[in-house]
């Protein structure tokens, strides 16, 4: 559950950092708020894969 947590905590950190990095970069309105919605939809899903994972129900993440 610690690890759990710890690595909870790190994804939640690089992607608020990504997040805060995409809105100081000067973007047309479209685009800057196209990526804000793809960074918070795979932060979501990351999110998501990681607590299914917690309970059993993930599919492996393979990285090739």
């Amino acid at each position: 559950m610690i690890t759990f947590l710890i690595t909870l905590l790190a994804v939640i950190v690089i992607l608020g950092l990504i997040y805060w990095v995409s809105q100081q970069i000067p973007l047309p309105e479209p685009f800057a708020r196209i990526v804000q919605v793809v960074i918070v939809v795979i932060g979501v899903l990351i999110v998501v894969w990681m607590l299914l994972g917690l309970v059993g129900y993930a599919p492996p993440m393979a990285l090739r």
